[in-house]
């Protein structure tokens, strides 16, 4: 039987590939009212505000159980009052996202849809709602997954409190790899999750909430499991989950947390991946592949490059062909042009990225295009 040890590497945007301490972190079965469990839910909330540079008291921090989707829907559901309107900024598929999830709530939702290569326009968002002074609440997403691109969530936050609307921000991809700025952005929530750049597991999602604007939030909720509010208050009460908690992704996620500070925290992860994404992006240029994204919008997450034009290109087959090789790729998922993405977060290195890069120059022979 194959080692778990010598699985495939992960070039995609999370689920990513995850160092092996992380792994045996999960060995290990706890209870939910467990003592050292308690305790590591405890540390993993005040590390992720320590991380964020705020205090307890300006900011909480809320742990979901469920996917980076379970969390935006909770903050969506939680937050937005019921004749509230949610302005959501649109340029890739998690945009999307949200407003469908806005929608099938039931509440009020507007859009401001740019193409997917396209950062969002700070004087048209100022328009809209300037133009809808009902609205309520507004959502973007940091690094948009769909292509890779880095939307201004500091402008954006400067114009959502110039109309004293509540600002949600998507950091599912970026949170960890990028300093955020939570007060000096304006944000009221923020959400990631336990796979993404701080290189834990699948399990859970996390919200950072401004503690002014949450506590105001009793009884917002349309749905039991997702109340943000009500998950808050058992988390303070006696620092439990209030339904079954993913153990063994806390554990784990506390684990990749040290790994982060060994690191040298959000910075120092930061370069690694920014030389990943360098060696990467310069690599694949020299064996003729473009980047669907301008340069200076580029995020050094996740990259999308164009399918090339030639015939004997089959994507399935390309992917097949790295697959083999134990390096798994990221299928496009834009709505205008062809592409596919490559991924440079999680336990990935400068020899990885060479790796990728040889194992590409090699599958373009074989395929002859």
């Amino acid at each position: 039987m194959k080692s778990l040890l010598n699985e495939k590497k992960l070039f995609t945007p999370g689920p990513l590939t995850t160092s092996k301490t992380v792994k045996e972190a999960m060995l290990r079965d706890f209870g939910s009212r467990d003592k050292i469990f308690i305790s590591t839910v405890k540390n993993i909330r005040e590390k992720l505000l320590e991380l964020s540079k705020v205090t307890k008291g300006s900011y909480e921090t809320v742990l979901m159980q469920g996917s980076g989707t379970f969390g935006i829907e909770s903050v969506i559901c939680s937050t937005v009052p019921s004749d509230g309107k949610l302005l959501v900024i649109i340029n890739g598929a998690y945009g999307k996202r949200i407003k469908n999830i806005s929608v099938r709530l039931g509440l009020e939702t507007i859009v401001l849809v740019y193409n997917e290569d396209t950062i969002p326009s700070i004087e048209e968002i100022d328009n809209i709602l300037a133009a809808n002074n009902d609205i309520t609440n507004v959502a973007v997403v940091h690094c948009e997954t769909t292509t890779g691109i880095i939307n201004p969530i500091l402008e954006i936050g400067e114009i959502v409190k110039k109309y004293d609307a509540e600002y949600i921000v998507d950091a599912m991809s970026s949170y960890g790899a990028y300093e955020i700025n939570l007060e000096r952005s304006k944000i009221d929530f923020l959400i990631s999750s336990s796979n993404k750049c701080i290189e834990g597991v699948p399990g859970f999602s996390f919200v950072l909430a401004k503690t002014e604007v949450l506590k105001n939030k009793e009884n917002y909720s349309k749905s039991t499991s997702l109340d943000l509010f009500e998950q808050w208050m058992g988390l303070e009460k006696n620092g439990q989950f209030r339904f079954t908690p993913p153990t063994h992704s806390l554990i784990a996620f506390q684990q990749a947390l040290n790994e982060l500070e060994e690191e040298g925290g959000i910075l120092g992860r930061a370069k690694r991946y920014k030389n990943n994404h360098s060696v990467l992006t310069e690599g694949m240029r020299n064996l003729g592949f473009e980047e669907y994204i301008n340069r200076k919008y580029q995020g050094h997450i996740i990259t999308s490059f164009l399918y090339p034009s030639h015939n004997n290109f089959s994507f399935e087959k390309f992917y097949s062909l790295l697959s083999e090789r134990g390096l798994v790729i990221y299928p496009g998922k834009l709505s205008r042009v062809d592409c596919f993405r490559i991924g440079n977060i999680g336990q990935l290195f400068e020899g990885d990225m060479t790796e990728i890069i040889g194992a590409i120059g090699e599958v373009k022979k074989e395929m002859n295009f």
